[in-house]
């Protein structure tokens, strides 16, 4: 099965409750597609103690949400040299992905050059 992964963009949308991105979300699972992230993406973009992001956090139930450890952080590291990049939220978020998905992000080209030195076939989706 293949997924559809996350980047902070995608959650930004949701939570701003940009119906074009609600509506992208909703065809993906009747489609079968698994909805991931990892934990670095989550604290990009969770900032309310008191749960008034209702829209993500109904999102977040949804999402396999994959945790920062030491086997993701060589992964993410090792992808980092390779693109000659330093983000490592983006990175985290290509190291999850595996070939057959799709990453959804509001920022394409930033993601577009992980993607490609990591050898997967990955499609790129613009929020």
């Amino acid at each position: 099965m293949s997924a559809l992964v996350l980047d902070a963009g995608a959650f930004v949308a949701v939570d701003r409750d940009e119906r074009a991105v609600v509506a992208r979300l909703r065809a993906a699972q009747r489609a079968g597609l698994e909805l991931r992230s990892t934990g670095a993406v989550i604290a990009q973009v969770w900032r309310d103690p008191a749960g008034r992001q209702a829209n993500l956090a109904r999102l977040l139930r949804a999402v396999d949400v994959r945790p920062v450890d030491d086997q993701f952080g060589r992964r993410t590291g090792e992808l980092l040299g390779q693109a000659g990049r330093g983000d490592v939220v983006d990175a985290g978020v290509v190291a999850v992905s595996v070939t057959g998905d799709r990453i959804l992000t509001g920022d394409p080209g930033d993601i577009a050059p992980l993607v490609a030195a990591s050898g997967r076939s990955v499609v790129v989706v613009a929020c």
